[in-house]
């Protein structure tokens, strides 16, 4: 049978600050688009509202704007997805594989404590399927709870964006919390290349995680390996 992921978006835009936006880092989820798509597998589109997915203005600027960056962009009908995502109240894990985090400083806002996700997330999880994300994504774990009240998270191996990344792309300043530190915090055993941006990704069990963009190609790919094997 084919394989389904869902691939999860923000609806956020802007930072604290409405005069500094943010949004879908958007080669996060092209490049993970492509490698899923390629692999035969049926995708959907959800956000913790449903409707709208705005993009992050610097995802779309050099080097950031790559080939499936720019070839997404340009396809009115790819970008049509992003104006009508569906809300997690909208979806049933059971029909589900994996649950794929993209990430964009926006989802520090509204990815963690969205309950639609975290329920989508847990039910996953316990059906023995697959929880990933890239970069920010990560966030989307932070606080989603198992049956039995632990954390998800607790005593997993795993990755995403560092904070020494922030402070190098200048936005230490801006973003509403540390979450390489928020991870740590929760018991989740974090894990980081030995230089900032460079792909890094992590399997532990069904929950595998990437550092920072240039991690999604890889994440998806080992995503993929995994699905083979359910």
């Amino acid at each position: 049978m084919t394989k389904r992921i869902l691939q999860v978006v923000t609806n956020v835009d802007a930072y604290d600050d409405p005069d500094d936006p943010t949004g879908l880092w958007l080669s996060e989820l092209a490049q993970s688009w492509d490698v899923f798509e390629k692999a035969g597998f049926e995708q959907t589109i959800i956000s913790p509202l449903g409707g709208k997915s705005p993009l992050e203005p610097r995802s779309l600027k050099f080097p950031n704007y790559d080939k499936a960056a720019r070839t997404w962009h340009n396809d009115p009908d790819r970008m049509a997805l992003l104006d009508n995502t569906l809300s997690p109240d909208q979806v049933d894990a059971a029909d589900y594989d994996a649950i794929y985090f993209t990430g964009g400083h926006a989802v520090m806002y509204d990815f963690p404590d969205s309950e639609g996700l975290q329920r989508l997330t847990r039910e996953l999880w316990e059906q023995g399927k697959i929880v990933s994300s890239v970069c920010h994504g990560y966030c989307g774990l932070l606080n989603t709870r198992l049956s039995d009240g632990t954390l998800l998270v607790d005593g997993k191996h795993l990755t995403g964006f560092a904070w020494q990344e922030e402070v190098l792309a200048r936005v230490d300043k801006l973003v509403p919390y540390n979450a390489e530190e928020e991870m740590k915090s929760r018991g989740a055993l974090y894990q980081k290349a030995k230089l900032p941006f460079v792909s890094y990704a992590v399997v532990d069990g069904n929950l595998v995680t990437g550092q920072n963009p240039g991690s999604a190609k890889d994440t998806a790919q080992k995503v993929t390996s995994l699905l083979t094997t359910l």
